[in-house]
């Protein structure tokens, strides 16, 4: 193909995504998300579903039969004509009364054979199949990869391309790590992409490697590194899941982040100077300092919960350079609402004096 028949498409990040279809969800105007393999598409459409209170049906349209979709034909005898039972996995409206919101996610949608995207098209176009008719609290959201991703794609028609609002998703660190933070993904995982946010994706359509980085394969490399293994069972499942040039390169920051203190002993006072000074690793300490304060905001008493709290401030001050101490205060008090008490600390001022400018612009921005 001559460069000049190649089409430039506008990308939007996981944020402007979200904005975008919270417009569309008002105009109830069907929205197709774009994107390459592991861009976390239908966690957006999972996660704006959630934060409306609402209720999403998945269906993964590339694994799915026309009938599938709308239904199965039967004998009425008592009109005696040939009718369709309705598909359970679209709402009804008995069901649709309870939410706000109904998401109709239609994944994989150019992925499906011609004969499903047909059935498809009445939905989106007439929001109906045969006698079945959306609620009208049921929003409409279809997503798939792009010919370019090499995966298995079939051309839309270009009437039902042209039905929807077309909005095509690149990857993007500061969403991913506000997801990774609320989620519980390893410290380990958050540190070493902190640093090297680049690595967060790392797909080439070209490459003939299994194995890729993509948000949702660290998600894997997380859960994979909760188990006790080897190190060497852990390379190969970690190069397994991202690749081997990857593997070595965060298996190399874990070893860096095995020497760093323990971060329960660090909010408990009993370590204030790190040796350590690799700033992956740097990053890790303060994603863990971070998680155990949440964790014992529920479990100790506030006295001690005081004392942990000013330790976590007195130590970034002592180790870190700015860009970390504002990053674990933005993620103490602005990720997991942790309602320190000023009053309480006696390192607070100082922290307020030194850094509070640098949270105040970090929270505008």
């Amino acid at each position: 193909m001559s460069s000049s028949s190649q089409v430039e498409y506008r990308t939007v990040t996981t944020a402007g995504a979200k904005s975008a279809i919270k417009v569309a969800f008002k105009k109830q105007r069907p929205i197709f998300l774009w994107g390459p393999p592991g861009v976390g598409k239908s966690d957006i459409v999972q996660q704006i579903t959630d934060d409306a209170g609402g209720y999403m049906f998945d269906l993964r349209l590339g694994q799915m039969d026309p009938t599938d979709l709308r239904g199965m034909p039967y004998f009425n005898k008592e009109d005696g004509v040939m009718d369709w039972a309705p598909p359970i996995d679209l709402p009804s409206p008995e069901f649709a009364k309870d939410y706000p919101m109904i998401t109709v996610f239609l994944d994989e949608m150019n992925s499906a054979p011609a004969s499903v995207q047909a059935a498809a098209y009445q939905l989106v176009l007439n929001r109906r199949l045969g006698k079945y008719v959306l609620p009208d609290n049921v929003v409409i959201i279809a997503a798939g990869n792009r010919e370019s991703d090499k995966g298995v794609t079939f051309r839309m028609p270009t009437p039902l391309a042209n039905r929807f609002v077309h909005v095509e998703i690149r990857a993007d660190y500061e969403a991913w790590f506000d997801w990774a933070v609320e989620n519980g993904i390893h410290p380990d995982v958050v540190g070493y992409l902190s640093f090297a946010k680049q690595d967060l994706y790392d797909f080439d359509a070209k490459s003939a490697s299994r194995a890729f980085a993509t948000p949702r394969s660290w998600s894997f490399v997380s859960e994979l590194i909760e188990e006790e293994m080897s190190e060497t069972t852990a390379t190969d499942l970690i190069a397994g899941t991202i690749g081997e040039g990857l593997a070595v390169k965060f298996q190399a920051h874990r070893k860096i982040a095995g020497k760093l203190p323990n971060p329960t002993d660090v909010l408990a006072g009993k370590v204030s100077k790190l040796d350590v000074q690799e700033v992956s690793a740097m990053y890790s300490l303060t994603i863990s300092m971070c998680y155990e304060l949440k964790e014992a905001l529920a479990t100790v008493k506030d006295a001690e919960f005081h004392k942990m709290s000013d330790n976590f401030f007195r130590f970034m001050m002592d180790n870190f350079e700015t860009e970390l101490v504002v990053m674990g205060a933005r993620i103490a008090m602005t990720t997991y609402n942790i309602p320190f008490q000023p009053t309480k600390l006696k390192h607070f001022d100082e922290f307020h004096e030194r850094f509070g400018k640098y949270i105040l612009n970090a929270n505008r921005a």
